[in-house]
């Protein structure tokens, strides 16, 4: 019975985890939309640290929003002009500890620092990268290339004109998914149906 209950809390956990809803919301529920750009060369990334929105435009065409997760004060997110110098969709963490935890959609803007898929608090909480749902990562990963600007500031124009269609999210309470998935080659799988949508 233990055995079953276990193994029924243990399949909850995994959907809340991998699938995030009313106010912040957990890690199942969260759908992010992008749309296909006329010309990927017009794409920007920009990213307001105070709102933890991120924003990718083409020209004043909103491609997608999204909650993101910037660095916490002691180690924060750089701001200024960059570019994505790297993509990696099945990028690992490399160094202790933790060593192999997975760090997908990997999009790096300058050494060191990148967008990838990760849980994402309602606060400033990370190392200096900028963590992204798996809806959001999966999506940015496909609306940039190697050159796209990255434009990182404490607050943005885009705050005000569509901040309010970013839906806020919380997953600082999610449980960890099992190791051996983390570790499998099937965590680096796009979410179901397409990322990017005509519009």
């Amino acid at each position: 019975m233990k055995r079953l209950l276990a193994s029924a809390l243990l399949a909850v956990a995994s959907v809340w985890v991998t699938g995030c809803a009313n106010g912040p919301v957990g890690h199942g529920s969260y759908h992010i939309t992008a749309y296909k750009p006329h010309n990927p060369n017009n794409v920007v990334v920009k990213l307001s640290t105070g709102t933890q929105h991120l924003y990718v435009m083409e020209g004043d065409r909103l491609l997608m929003a999204a909650y993101a997760n910037v660095g916490a004060p002691g180690s924060p997110t750089p701001t200024g002009h960059y570019s994505i110098i790297n993509k990696d969709k099945t990028r690992r963490r490399q160094s202790e500890p933790d060593r192999g935890y997975p760090m997908a959609y990997w999009c790096e803007f300058a050494p060191a620092y990148g967008f990838h898929e990760g849980f994402v608090h309602p606060y400033p909480h990370t190392h200096g990268c900028v963590r992204l749902h798996r809806e959001a990562a999966a999506r940015l990963f496909a609306l940039v290339h190697i050159g796209t600007p990255v434009e990182i500031a404490r607050s943005l124009p885009e705050d005000a004109k569509y901040g309010s269609k970013v839906q806020p999210l919380d997953q600082s309470r999610d449980p960890d998914p099992p190791r051996s998935e983390m570790l499998s080659p099937n965590w680096f799988r796009d979410p179901p149906g397409p990322l990017l949508i005509e519009g």
